[in-house]
């Protein structure tokens, strides 16, 4: 028996420096991932000044993305669960490249919505959550939510350079040129990490589970070994994360896409709001990291409660901005918002694979997400359409604070282990 264990532990820590390894490479892919399809708010206000659109019109490329990104979920998450995430990872890079090449001819709506919001968005999928989740679950049984943290906080981090980076690339070299500098960071990057993921699967079968080398207890998890879609949809826990999902993807986006042009409407200099909004979205590293790492320890519910919470008084704070002088309200709108921005993900995508984990995993998750992007879909041109009919942004998070109680007690809802699933 003793030698059993020992085998077991030895081949433990290699399957953890492994993991360790993936981590950091799905962490880069999905920082580039973020970094491009994120810097859209300040492609949005170059739009403005080139086509003249209407906010609404000009929203509506990133709320299709928001739809095609939770409508591929199940096809990636499937690809990925077939195929393996070095295949996938592949292409998807070579699509988001490709698409970020295309956007820089666009002379129409329609193009912008076709390239970015289904073309692009396709390649994005295939570098995110569904794709990195699966696998990072096997090598982190029992710091799943720690590991989907880390993943997520590597996306904030792109999505926090996003709009200073843009920003300023575009005021150097244009929108157009910028696209095309976007796309030669995702080629210079694409062949080393699908490599990466490619060998990371061919060892997949040799990770041990955290109950062979440990003695702490695994993660609450379901009654099934081994969940399948059709199972897991009939139950009730599958479709309250669904509402989750689109409760939080509606609040999220109501403000998201339309920061900068908030921030521009109520006078501050647009490099200066810029800065802003990308300092705050800095924190969402320390915002992820904290509650996924949380979600460990103190449940995956009260994590998940307490971002939604300081969400809310991030809102509550850009209700009190009336002008540039506000820089104070702005900062404190900036910070909170920023610093809970993706933090709901890790609590929610481990509390997905904590109750279905499985060979379809990847799938379940991919059909999950349908409700984030019905929800950021609705959200991103919902709060366009407000501002085209009042001109200002107030009733957008005035329906941000309503979506975010919404989702923080749908996901409470969770909280109860034994009715986590239904045969």
């Amino acid at each position: 028996m003793r030698v059993g264990e020992d085998r077991a532990s030895s081949a433990g820590v290699g399957a953890s420096r492994q993991g360790w390894l993936v981590l950091g490479g799905a962490g880069a892919a999905f920082a580039v991932s973020a970094l491009v399809m994120q810097s859209y708010p300040v492609f949005l206000l170059a739009y403005l000044a080139t086509f003249g659109w209407s906010r609404a019109a000009t929203s509506l490329g990133y709320s299709v993305a928001q739809l095609a990104a939770g409508a591929s979920s199940p096809l990636v998450g499937g690809l990925a669960d077939r195929l393996g995430a070095g295949r996938v990872v592949l292409f998807g890079g070579l699509v988001l490249a490709l698409g970020a090449v295309a956007n820089a001819g666009v002379w129409a709506l329609w193009q912008v919505v076709l390239l970015y919001g289904i073309v692009m968005t396709f390649g994005a999928s295939a570098l995110g959550i569904v794709v990195f989740v699966p696998i990072l679950s096997r090598h982190f049984v029992r710091r799943r939510g720690m590991a989907v943290a880390v993943l997520q906080s590597a996306g904030a981090f792109g999505r926090a350079l996003a709009i200073p980076v843009a920003e300023f690339t575009i005021s150097a070299i244009g929108w157009r040129a910028a696209y095309l500098a976007e796309a030669a960071l995702i080629g210079v990057l694409l062949v080393p990490l699908a490599r990466l993921f490619r060998r990371a699967e061919g060892l997949r079968e040799k990770v041990v589970p955290a109950s062979a080398v440990s003695k702490a207890p695994p993660p609450v998890a379901a009654p099934h070994a081994d969940w399948t879609l059709t199972r897991a949809m009939r139950t009730r826990h599958f479709w309250l994360l669904v509402a989750v999902y689109l409760f939080t993807g509606f609040g999220s986006f109501l403000v998201t896409l339309h920061q900068l042009a908030f921030a521009v409407a109520e006078g501050f200099p647009k490099l200066y709001a810029a800065g802003v909004i990308g300092a705050g979205g800095s924190l969402a590293i320390v915002g992820i990291i904290l509650t996924g790492t949380l979600s460990d320890f103190v449940g995956r519910e009260l994590s998940a409660i307490f971002s939604y919470a300081a969400s809310i008084l991030g809102d509550v704070f850009a209700l009190f901005i009336s002008g540039p002088e506000d820089r104070v309200f702005f900062w404190l709108f900036a910070c909170l918002f920023g610093l809970t921005l993706g933090a709901r993900g890790p609590p929610i995508a481990a509390k997905t694979a904590d109750l279905f984990a499985g060979r379809q995993l990847g799938r379940i998750l991919g059909v999950i997400t349908i409700g984030s992007g019905i929800g950021a879909a609705l959200g991103a041109w919902s709060a366009g359409r407000i501002f085209d009919l009042t001109g200002s942004y107030r009733l957008a998070f005035y329906l941000s604070i309503a979506s975010y109680s919404l989702g923080a007690l749908t996901f409470w809802l969770l909280r109860r282990p034994a009715r986590a699933v239904t045969r």
